[in-house]
């Protein structure tokens, strides 16, 4: 049995956990099969035209629609749908590999990634036999094109603000939709609409299925946006907009758990995406770094670019071992709930919530480490990459919007925190308590003269400054700590290091153990997980001081500082060495090698 949030409460094992080099070779053909299409259908057509799609361009508006539909031809456009509606159903990791592939199209990605989730999920998770059977082949063929109407102009991250309204009409037979959504993707062309609205004076949102074709919808000219400027983004107004009563989605006032629920599905599937992209940007990078000269040398030769590149290559690393740790996990807690009679979509859905945490956390890094990609690769490239010509300033702005879409990543953090509080306060389902217990021990141990830790020590000291410090700061703010964001944020960012870094070490022990890779990808691997907990300590000891700082003072201050110290203890490692021998073997490899 796998459960959510487990990785905080004890230690992870290597034979418990997934690792992408044990796809299958239908998996692995999936892949190949998505970036060939990136490669031809989008890659080589924009070089040859010199620039990228505007979908505020009427023409390339209707090559994104064709895109689309080529995808479908291929069963891209039904990857989370069932074989009984047209779809080819993948499991969920095989749907994040899916998620991690078509990053190669650019912001073609954002578009087939509205269709295959946000904008039919929902169908496909809560709508009843009639509505799947209606709608779910439209969308797998793309027929049917899809939008998610959810935020509005005045209710963002708080989307159970919307002012929308659904009106029962006197006959009974239809709602009459009435307000406007914003940052609708895919809207210019959509024919099908999720729409997030209140009906009558009802606290909750409710989702309804609105065909464009029922009229009283209007549509925004396409934003002129900063990046994804591939995809459709419009505003979209309803005004009387007759929607049948049969077109609500599950019940009245279930849309805001709809909505929560795909978004988890979402975070974690942009997650594998951004992993995607920077896997992309480290193979253009280091082609680059290996063929661009200055002073008779390749600039891959000088120590500046090989520390950028392994830095690249690192945290890439460790979110992609999560990310497919994760999707394995929510595979494995799906067939668990199906066993014990749950629907197929109420049982996909039960396991993505178990997971909501990993996924928040998954949706920053991922995104996070996208910029950081993208910018260093751009740097690598110097004038040329601020240039059009070579592509890279597009990937740049169109990364951007990774940290805002599916919930800021600012909400996520909070969110990260706060759903694994109400785990343990509430539900039980995890004991922060007990698995705090273990810390005066490690602490003990920590004072003993010449004492030093393993890189797994490390990782469970990374998990006990989570525990130490949210412990103590609950324990003194109680319910004001929510309303302390700067500290809940920090908290976070201690939180996520410590999942990161185990799930990179495991990867890397059970290839070890298995001798699934041979020695040398080994001993590559060991030196990136090395190089991430040494950040790692940093990165924690830094957000740790700032919330001890916070929220102590005189002697309680010296002993919080005291404790910490001894839980991120200095890593005596040559990081410099490492980076330089990881680079190296990025160069031998011609890029992103696992």
């Amino acid at each position: 049995m796998v459960k959510g949030c487990s990785f905080i409460e004890k230690a992870g094992n290597a034979q418990d956990v997934f690792v992408p080099e044990e796809f299958t070779e239908e998996q692995k053909m999936i892949k190949q099969m998505v970036i060939d299409f990136c490669v031809t259908e989008i890659q080589e057509p924009m070089l040859k035209r010199g620039h990228e799609l505007y979908a505020t361009n009427n023409d390339d508006r209707a090559e994104v629609v064709k895109l689309l539909e080529k995808a479908a031809e291929l069963g891209l456009c039904g990857v989370a749908i069932s074989e009984e509606h047209g779809g080819i159903d993948l499991d969920f990791n095989t749907g994040l590999i899916f998620a991690e592939a078509g990053a190669q199209g650019f912001s073609f990605a954002t578009t087939i990634g509205c269709q295959t989730s946000i904008g039919s999920l929902p169908i496909v998770y809560y709508g009843n036999e009639e509505q799947k059977a209606k709608y779910l082949p439209g969308v797998a063929d793309a027929s049917l094109k899809a939008a998610y109407c959810l935020t509005e102009p005045g209710a963002g991250s708080d989307a159970n603000s919307g002012k929308t309204k659904a009106i029962l009409n006197e006959a009974s037979t239809h709602y009459l939709l009435n307000g406007q959504k914003m940052w609708i993707t895919n809207g210019g062309f959509a024919d099908l609409f999720i729409v997030f609205a209140k009906i009558d004076d009802d606290k909750k949102l409710s989702a309804f299925i609105v065909e464009k074709s029922f009229g009283g919808i209007t549509l925004g000219a396409e934003e002129k946006k900063m990046g994804i400027k591939g995809s459709s983004t419009v505003q979209v107004f309803f005004n009387d907009c007759p929607v049948p009563v049969g077109n609500l989605l599950a019940e009245r006032e279930d849309g805001f758990k709809i909505a929560l629920n795909i978004l988890n599905s979402g975070r974690i599937k942009l997650a594998a995406g951004t992993t995607g992209g920077c896997k992309f940007s480290i193979d253009k990078a280091v082609a680059y770094a290996k063929e661009r000269r200055q002073f008779d040398t390749a600039i891959a030769d000088f120590g500046a670019i090989k520390n950028k590149i392994a830095n690249m290559i690192v945290h890439t690393f460790a979110a992609d071992s999560a990310v497919y740790q994760v999707g394995r996990n929510i595979d494995l807690k799906t067939a668990e709930f199906k066993a014990q009679g749950l629907a197929d979509g109420e049982a996909k859905l039960k396991a993505l919530r178990e997971f909501a945490v990993e996924c928040a956390i998954l949706k920053v890094k991922g995104s996070e480490n996208a910029d950081f990609v993208l910018d260093e690769t751009l740097q690598i490239h110097g004038g040329m990459g601020y240039s059009m010509e070579t592509g890279i300033e597009m990937g740049y702005r169109d990364a951007r919007i990774t940290r805002i879409y599916e919930g800021t990543n600012e909400i996520n953090r909070m969110l990260s925190v706060a759903e694994l509080t109400k785990r343990h306060l509430n539900s039980k389902e995890i004991n922060l308590t007990t698995a705090g217990k273990k810390i005066p021990m490690q602490l003990f141990g920590k004072m003993m003269p010449f004492s030093s830790d393993s890189e797994a020590d490390i990782i469970e000291n990374l998990k006990s400054c989570f525990l130490l410090i949210s412990g103590a700061s609950g324990k003194k703010l109680g319910k004001k700590l929510v309303d302390e964001q700067e500290i809940v944020m920090n908290l976070a960012d201690i939180l996520a290091e410590g999942f990161l870094a185990e799930a990179a070490y495991l990867r890397v022990q059970k290839l070890k153990q298995n001798k699934m890779v041979d020695a040398k990808t080994i001993e590559v691997m060991e030196k990136i997980v090395q190089v991430y907990l040494y950040e790692a300590l940093d990165k924690v000891r830094k957000a740790g001081h700032e919330i001890i700082d916070a929220y102590t003072e005189g002697f309680n201050q010296r002993t919080m500082r005291y404790l910490l110290g001894l839980l991120t203890k200095r890593y005596n490692i040559n990081a410099k060495d490492l980076r330089r021998e990881i680079a190296e073997h990025a160069y031998a490899s011609n890029g992103y090698a696992f």
